[in-house]
Formats: C-alpha cells, structure tokens, sequence
C-alpha cells in the first residue's frame, strides 16, 4: 500500500522520525534494522522525500518505542515550550484504518485541536487484537489501565470492520473498551449493523473534531491537551 501524504505532513513526519532517532542515539542504519527497512528508505524518509505506506509509519513508530500519533505531533520535534496536561480519565484511542490519506487526515484533525491523547494506527483486525491484547508486533506494551477508544473504519476494501466489532464484543477481555464506527454513511446497511452488534457510536466520515468531541460525555473519558508554560492553550 502507498502512501497519500502531502509534502508539508512527509517533511514533518520525517524530521520527527530524525528528532527521535537521534534522541535515542540510533544510526540510520540502526534504526532501519529495527524497523526491518533499508537504510536508504529511512535516509528518504527523513528527508520528506519518500511517500511511506502505513506499515512503514507503524514500523517506524515501534523501532522508535512511540505511538504513531506522536510522530505527527510538534512535541516530537523537541518543543520544550510544550507539555501534556495529566488527566486520570485520560483515554488511549486505537485507530484502526487502511487508507493512509485518512490516517493522515484523522490525525491532522486531532494536531489541530492540540489532543495530546495518546494514538496508536493499525491496519486491520489482527493487529488491533495485538495492541489490545499487548501481544504480537505490541508485547511491549503496558497494559493501559485508562479507557482505551477504538476509531474503528468498517467499509475498507481489504479488512471487514465489523468482524472485528463482533469479536470485541464477543470476548469478555473487552468489555471496557469502546468502540467508535466510522463510515460513510452512518445510516447505511454496515452502519446499522454496527450499531445492533455494540458499536457505541457511528460516525460520518472524514472525521471531524467537534463531532467527535460532543460523545465523550457518553464514552466517558476527557481530552488531554498540550499546553505551553504559561497554562492551557
């Protein structure tokens, strides 16, 4: 699958991928070996220069021990000026989608919000059930004892959204996540059948923040926002 990033989002996911690596004191060759790519897409990559799939986002993101969501973030860059309010409510919100455009639109819509909840990205339903389960690609997880949200795409061409609905919804070791629908239409036939198989909400996409925002009272968890040393922004 290739990637669907515009140059401003590749030169900025780059350069955090640079500001992390070298934080962490990894070569680029390092860093590829971890991530199981070749120096040279990393070298691209940090660059801007290359238009990385998903799997390469999330491959980065793991050898890089960050959610892919902080990649895409201004702290990754090193902004000292910013921190994270702490919130004991405060939620883990699981994407799970295929398009790496609508990836990449969901968490533009949450940077310009200034969400700092953490976001982890995946593809299909097999790697879900491993974050949740901290097994697989995710065993070195920390299980999350806040409410975790799952922003679940269920019309994908390649992964059948509601298969994996039904098995959260089916195993007793999910019982306190919540699972947030998208589509294109909430009143369709999958939406519908979304709902009627536990889905705690349907929404419209693109997403957009506001909409988003008006369930939280419902699902029951708060917004975690960056702020600058002079208070909340």
């Amino acid at each position: 699958m290739r990637g669907a990033f515009g140059g401003n989002l590749k030169q900025h996911f780059g350069a955090s991928v640079r500001a992390r690596r070298l934080r962490l004191g990894l070569s680029q060759e390092r860093l590829a070996e971890r991530a199981g790519l070749h120096r040279t897409y990393v070298t691209d990559v940090e660059r801007g220069a290359r238009n990385i799939s998903l799997e390469s986002i999330a491959r980065l993101a793991h050898a890089l021990d960050l959610p892919v969501s902080s990649l895409f973030e201004p702290k990754a860059l090193g902004n000292d000026s910013l921190s994270v309010r702490k919130d004991s409510s405060q939620a883990r919100i699981l994407l799970v989608e295929q398009n790496p455009s609508d990836v990449a639109a969901a968490l533009s819509v949450f940077r310009r919000a200034r969400v700092a909840n953490p976001i982890e990205v995946v593809s299909d339903g097999a790697a879900a059930l491993d974050f949740l389960l901290c097994e697989g690609t995710f065993a070195r997880r920390k299980k999350h004892s806040g409410p975790i949200i799952v922003l679940l795409e269920i019309e994908g061409p390649k992964f059948n959204g509601l298969e994996l609905l039904r098995s959260l919804r089916n195993d007793a070791r999910f019982v306190g996540v919540r699972v947030v629908v998208l589509t294109s239409a909430p009143d369709n036939g999958p939406g519908r059948a979304a709902l009627r198989l536990g889905a705690d909400a349907c929404l419209v996409k693109p997403l957009d923040f506001q909409t988003f925002s008006s369930i939280t009272s419902r699902l029951n968890f708060s917004w975690t926002l960056l702020r600058d040393s002079k208070g909340l922004l």
